[in-house]
């Protein structure tokens, strides 16, 4: 099958996972869309620091970060070192191109599992339509290796709403107390509506849950080898190309809004390579917090510093400070 075949398929054909027993929190379209509304007393912000060789900085306390609201220094009211366990949902999609594009790229992910802190707790998901939760959280890597080993990609449905599936997963996270983190294994193919995307937006923008997300069409990256293309098969391939670019742009956007990163691996051992990292950034992350100085149910922006030496400093963006009362 060539690319552009497989392509359409992907985008025609239902292969997703199957659901669990412990499947819930389906989305009910009968259900009116709210507003949302958010009663904040304490932001908090995860950072993770690096310095100028992409080496994790340890060792920090609390009087090394600073932290702006709308550009104006907030004094700290909380900080946890990053020996704090974690909690880390593993978001899976089951699409159509799942099937088409070497499974195993998911199944991989116990390399993640095995590079996480003992007392960290994984859970499991799967979304098409609207995420769907396979395995609760659990300190159990074990349990969690074999939930990823039973996943099944023979059924479902070809719509994929990637952008609200993320928001629907941060909301599952956002009363969790601590580090937070959504691990999204994806094509990146979104078919959320787009009028809904600047709302989206704002809820990843403003949730302190950060997204790390991983593509699963690296094989769309390779050049063909073996023969020489035809002048169709070339506009095919370069249509499917300009497709999963686009797929690629949509995760860099949604997991930016949050502090998080993409990964675009090609091979088996970039992938290995990129879930070792994700989890050395979820084992490396400060937690800190403070009050928001002003009600007015506003959007603020939120920065934070590190007085050391120079560093990157990754943390969410924004919060939505509460209503006036």
């Amino acid at each position: 099958m060539n690319s552009f075949c497989l392509l359409q398929a992907a985008a025609l054909f239902p292969a997703v996972l199957c659901l669990c027993p412990f499947a819930e929190a389906q989305e009910n379209p009968q259900q009116p869309k709210q507003t949302i509304h958010v009663s904040v007393d304490r932001v908090n912000v995860g950072v993770i620091v690096t310095n100028s060789r992409g080496h994790f900085v340890e060792g920090l306390r609390r009087e090394d970060f600073r932290v702006f609201d709308n550009g104006i220094e907030q004094p700290l009211t909380g900080f946890a070192a990053i020996e704090e366990p974690a909690q880390v949902l593993l978001l899976i999609e089951s699409g159509p191109a799942v099937l088409f594009l070497e499974k195993n790229h998911v199944l991989a992910s116990d390399t993640l599992l095995n590079n996480l802190s003992p007392n960290d707790r994984v859970a499991i998901a799967s979304y098409s339509r609207a995420p769907e939760l396979l395995l609760d959280f659990t300190p159990d890597k074990l349990t969690a290796k074999l939930a990823l080993q039973s996943l099944n990609f023979t059924l479902g449905f070809a719509e994929l709403k990637l952008a609200s599936s993320l928001a629907s997963a941060t909301d599952w996270l956002a009363p969790l107390p601590g580090k937070k983190t959504v691990v999204v294994l994806s094509t990146g193919v979104d078919t959320s509506p787009p009028e809904k995307w600047e709302m989206i937006q704002q809820r990843l923008k403003t949730s302190d849950v950060r997204i790390l997300a991983v593509s699963l069409s690296g094989d769309f990256r390779k050049p063909l080898k073996g023969r020489k293309l035809s002048p169709q098969e070339r506009q095919d391939r370069a249509f499917v190309k300009q497709g999963f670019a686009q797929a690629d742009q949509s995760l860099h956007e949604l997991s930016q809004a949050t502090g998080g990163r993409v990964y675009l691996p090609k091979n088996a051992k970039e992938f290995d390579r990129a879930y070792s990292e994700i989890a050395q950034l979820i084992r490396h992350e400060y937690s800190i917090a403070f009050s928001p100085p002003s009600n007015d149910g506003q959007l603020h922006a939120i920065q934070v510093k590190v007085n050391r030496f120079w560093c990157r400093v990754d943390h969410r963006q924004a919060y939505l400070a509460p209503p006036p009362r």
